[in-house]
């Protein structure tokens, strides 16, 4: 969370909107950000902390543990058409990475972009190059893309 919060500018660069939800209510989410999220992060954070406190919502992600009455942390990619494109779901002792997150956004919204005619291998980054998926690729892709090389 404070790791979004304190680059959540560039996120809002990409047009990514950011929600963060939890069963906790909004008075945890207050006394959360305001003793300690806005210190990790250097300010309060920017985005909506949306409650869900009866784990409706984390049970249509899939994230809702109801035997114990807490969400999993996950991280859903959700394109300008309300479709999942990616999502992670980690138990509590392993953070998510948002440099992976921000690299997954570009590559979704590079494909989204050429409209499919171009995808984006293993480890992608913007500049780098990308498959352009049809019959003359299928079994030959070793020979266009190495991830030994074109990482």
């Amino acid at each position: 969370m404070s790791a979004v919060a304190a680059n959540y500018n560039l996120l809002q660069d990409l047009g990514v909107e950011v929600i963060s939800m939890s069963v906790d209510s909004q008075f945890v989410h207050k006394v959360w950000n305001d003793n300690e999220l806005s210190k990790m992060a250097g300010h309060d954070v920017p985005f909506h902390m949306a409650s869900d406190g009866a784990g409706r919502v984390g049970t249509m992600y899939g994230v809702y543990n109801e035997d114990a009455g807490v969400e999993f942390r996950g991280r859903f990619i959700i394109d300008p058409d309300g479709v999942i494109q990616g999502m992670e779901v980690l138990t509590p002792p392993v953070g998510r990475k948002l440099e992976e997150t921000i690299r997954q956004i570009q590559a979704f919204q590079h494909v989204r972009a050429t409209k499919g005619a171009e995808v984006c291998p293993a480890g992608w980054e913007p500049g780098k190059k990308v498959l352009k998926p049809g019959p003359d690729l299928v079994g030959n892709v070793w020979k266009v893309w190495s991830p030994l090389t074109d990482h």
